[in-house]
């Protein structure tokens, strides 16, 4: 008995030894011998997933446009909260084009070729050798003149992409995440990740990358809520293979990262 329980003592250890080792920096020198799929000659992976044809698609306020947003970086941060209680009202279209593209928006675009390289195209948060491996779904509940539904946002047009509509979406998206506040929110913010954007480039040292570019481009979202008087709540704690199905993503080559819901806040 006193074995067993060594043994199941030294599974769990060595399980938690594996997962600190996750964390730490990686073996950066031997990475340069790595034969990785870059290194192969293999193409890069497309930064953006295509959509279909004839998608329904919504125009975005340009980034130049927005005139919301203006709060000092200062006062944001100083404001910054989890926020979990959302009012009622809903976000206009250029806010939600604000909150999009302090995300996961371009900033600069040296090639106007959509299917050009991440070493072309800046967006607004960090991400490990630019190649930001994420794609962004919302569940819209309350957007001015957008219909409720499930969306995939595209960076590279600045539009929405409608995917489809459910009644019991907000409910499924709910159940999923294991959060009320979703029932809440004006919209709520689903990031998936597809791996092999940053396994083309750093192989097996990819799965820290990911989770750090994950904080940048949720801490921006914190911090955009703020500044248009709204808020959000990261969600990590959500059931895997519920909130893939919701998404209808595979889960092996694309799967959910990370969700946050957004909703206005309480003037004060």
């Amino acid at each position: 008995m006193e074995a067993m329980r060594s043994g199941e003592k030294k599974e769990k250890s060595d399980t938690a030894e594996d997962y600190r080792r996750f964390l730490k920096a990686g073996p950066w020198d031997e990475w340069r011998k790595f034969e990785t799929d870059q290194r192969k000659g293999v193409s890069a992976p497309p930064i953006q997933k295509a959509y279909p044809k004839g998608a329904r698609l919504t125009a975005l306020v340009s980034p130049g446009d927005l005139t919301v947003g203006k709060m000092p970086v200062i006062e944001a941060i100083m404001r910054r909260r989890s926020r979990r209680e959302f009012v009622e009202e809903s976000l206009t279209l250029e806010e939600l084009s604000f909150l999009l593209w302090a995300t996961q928006g371009v900033s600069k675009r040296e090639n106007r070729d959509a299917s050009a390289t991440s070493h072309t195209v800046l967006r607004t948060v960090p991400s490990g050798g630019a190649r930001h491996p994420f794609e962004t779904y919302l569940l819209i509940n309350r957007v001015e003149g957008v219909n409720p539904g499930l969306y995939r946002y595209l960076p590279l047009q600045n539009k929405l992409c409608f995917l489809y509509a459910d009644a019991e979406l907000t409910e499924k998206v709910h159940e999923a995440s294991r959060e009320n506040y979703v029932r809440g929110s004006a919209v709520t913010f689903i990031w998936t990740v597809i791996p092999y954007r940053t396994e083309w480039r750093y192989g097996v040292l990819s799965a820290k990358i990911i989770a750090q570019d994950s904080g940048h481009l949720c801490q921006n979202l914190y911090l955009a809520c703020e500044a248009i008087g709204a808020g959000t709540c990261a969600v990590g704690a959500y059931d895997q293979e519920k909130i893939d199905r919701v998404l209808r993503v595979d889960g092996k080559e694309e799967f959910v990262i990370y969700v946050a819901p957004v909703g206005k806040q309480r003037h004060s």
